[in-house]
């Protein structure tokens, strides 16, 4: 047998999460709609939904295109917070700040349950086309906003993709204790910056109940078997290789609707059937990861 040279486990030895457990399971719901793209807001163009944009060649508001985010807050976020509470799990709110200003009530919501608000920008926006200074004032407006819906500020951050390279360290410089914009391992890590460290936690795209959107699409029956069969490879691997994190991204417009809001049942049927999993938000994650591995010096 071939004596193979890999790189190491990611997990240092012996490494377990709270309670013994091998497999922290991130729920991540992302609150993004009323803080999309809009002509009404003054930006180029709207946000796009395939297949209720049509080519555009002048910046014209297309009505049903908002509608279809707003759907997302009217009924998918019921729905999701419905299947959440039924499953008993917690989970981490990626959101952007404008759209808890629009439906409060969804803030009180996150509240009342005890999961984590983290902030996703002020709106959903890309910043790498900002300054330095421009990006922290939009990542300070949504930690400010957040706090004021939600009744306690983030310590997570994700971003729109693309953001300026200074980010991390502008983060760690406000306070935050991690950021969630990588996607390179199944166990987080730290960072430094020039601020001091931060815990980066891996997210995941694989996975994440956008592929019903991108092309081609997954049925629900397609997205339950892959999240199925992610969190049944690394629930092996983190028993006989190391401790192992799943990320399960969701979107309140996307796996809210009628005809898939089944295949979250689905999901959370097959992970909750495990006792030797431990279901936490990011910022859980993040802290047992920090109190056990040792900064960068």
């Amino acid at each position: 047998m071939t004596d193979l040279s890999l790189p190491p486990d990611p997990a240092p030895a012996g490494f377990t999460w709270p309670g013994g457990k091998t497999l922290a399971v991130s729920l991540v719901v992302n609150v993004e709609e009323g803080a999309e793209r809009s002509i009404l807001k003054g930006d180029k163009g709207p946000e796009p939904v395939d297949e209720l944009l049509p080519p555009l060649k002048a910046p014209i508001r297309v009505h049903g295109n908002e509608s279809s985010y707003q759907y997302g807050i009217n009924r998918g976020a019921p729905r999701v917070l419905e299947r959440l509470e039924r499953a008993g799990v917690s989970a981490t709110w990626t959101i952007c700040a404008e759209a808890l200003e629009k439906a409060p009530w969804l803030g009180e919501a996150i509240a009342a349950r005890g999961d984590e608000p983290a902030n996703h920008g002020y709106r959903w926006l890309f910043t790498f086309n900002m300054s330095e200074d421009e990006e922290r004032a939009f990542v300070q407006r949504g930690t400010d906003s957040i706090a004021r819906t939600c009744g306690r500020k983030p310590v997570g951050y994700l971003s729109r993709y693309l953001h300026r390279n200074e980010l991390r360290a502008t983060l760690a410089d406000l306070g935050y204790l991690y950021h969630m914009d990588d996607y390179s391992d199944d166990f987080p890590r730290w960072e430094q910056t020039a601020h001091g460290p931060i815990v980066v936690m891996p997210y995941a795209v694989d996975s994440n109940d956008m592929k019903f959107w991108l092309s081609p699409a997954f049925t629900p029956d397609m997205w339950v078997d892959y999240a199925c069969r992610t969190f049944d490879a690394l629930l092996k691997e983190s028993r006989t290789h190391g401790a192992r994190m799943m990320s399960l991204g969701l979107h309140l417009r996307i796996i809210g609707r009628p005809g898939r809001i089944a295949a979250l049942d689905a999901v959370l049927d097959h992970i909750t059937g495990h006792d030797d999993v431990w279901i936490a938000t990011r910022e859980d994650i993040a802290s047992a990861f920090a109190a056990a591995v040792p900064k960068p010096a």
